[in-house]
């Protein structure tokens, strides 16, 4: 069995055990929290598709840990007219465990 989820304005395709690093979430690390956003359930007998959620259907993840991901350089440069910016970002994102698919 399968799912689509949202959050953080992206979807994702999930199945129970898998690891997956999402948009930060206020929640503490051990916590669970429960997704209702899903947009499709893959099942035996084929997908149910929601317009525009699966009524009923919910994800539980489990959350192992918060960090940032690597640097992204952001330079930019005009050649000849003295410019010269230059930033640097790191994205924060939970890291989290699908405990199960509920729907």
């Amino acid at each position: 069995m399968y799912a689509v989820i949202e959050t953080g304005g992206k979807q994702y395709r999930v199945s129970e055990g898998d690891k997956l690093r999402i948009e930060k979430l206020d929640a503490e690390p051990g916590s669970t929290v429960e997704i209702t956003d899903v947009l499709l359930l893959g099942k035996d007998d084929g997908p149910v598709v929601g317009t525009p959620k699966v009524a009923g259907a919910s994800v539980k993840l489990s959350v192992i840990e918060h960090d940032k991901e690597d640097k992204v350089i952001i330079f930019k440069y005009r050649r000849k007219k003295n410019y010269r910016r230059f930033r640097g970002h790191r994205q924060q994102y939970t890291e989290v465990k699908v405990e199960s698919i509920n729907g």
